[in-house]
């Protein structure tokens, strides 16, 4: 696996979101993507993976790509496939491009379960100790899995923020709260009040591709097995 790149930025501030708990990495990123209106500079290069390609609206929408903002100086890495069991060499790949790119940091946007049954989305923080005043609380006992704790590993550049979620659906609140500590935290200028209505859309987009990919790789699957037996 490995990142190809059509243009590399110089200390930009990388942040990247893969699909986990409540999928909220990937709704912040998706919602940023549009927001900031980021240009496409690279792609991951895998055959770990499934080889799978998303049409939404008639357009081709890229699985796993990286994006500029370059008003920013800010990378997205954003992705709508399921990563499971790769963490290690997309992680590897992630701390390569950072290295190429003198990145100044990594954050990681990750959701985690709460039992907090107010309904309301709470923010949490590991690394950059600036994130509290953002209201983001400290990390003082936790489990982190997937990319981001990979990067935590790999990388002592990386902070992450993971918001409170209450299941394994895509979680619009969750997502709008990382939008909010992200605004504040790196000055974005992000009206995230009416996020929520924009997160709902793009849930429905995500849930869409994701549910039809999911139905794609089970249909292999059968006939793989046909073939076999």
């Amino acid at each position: 696996m490995k990142i190809v790149l059509k243009k590399t930025p110089q200390n930009p501030i990388i942040i990247e979101g893969f699909p986990g708990f409540g999928l909220v990495g990937t709704i912040t990123t998706e919602f940023l993507l549009d927001h900031l209106k980021a240009e496409m500079i690279g792609e991951f290069h895998y055959q770990e993976l499934a080889p799978i390609a998303a049409v939404h609206k008639g357009a081709l929408v890229n699985p796993m790509a990286i994006w500029y903002v370059p008003q920013r100086n800010i990378v997205l890495l954003h992705t709508i496939l399921n990563v499971k069991g790769f963490e290690w060499e997309i992680a590897n790949a992630i701390s390569e491009m950072a290295k190429k790119m003198k990145a100044k940091q990594i954050i990681g946007l990750e959701g985690v379960a709460t039992d907090d049954l107010s309904g309301e989305a709470k923010a949490y923080y590991y690394g950059d100790k600036k994130l509290e005043a953002c209201g983001a609380s400290p990390v003082k006992e936790s489990i982190i899995m997937g990319v981001s704790s990979a990067l935590m590993l790999r990388n002592p550049k990386t902070s992450c923020i993971f918001a409170s979620t209450h299941s394994q659906l895509p979680d619009s609140k969750a997502a709008a709260k990382l939008i909010e500590i992200l605004d504040k935290y790196l000055d974005l200028n992000v009206d995230y009040k009416p996020l929520l209505k924009q997160a709902e859309e793009f849930e429905n987009k995500l849930k869409t591709i994701m549910q039809q990919s999911q139905k794609t790789v089970r249909e292999a699957d059968k006939k793989t097995m046909s073939y076999l037996g």
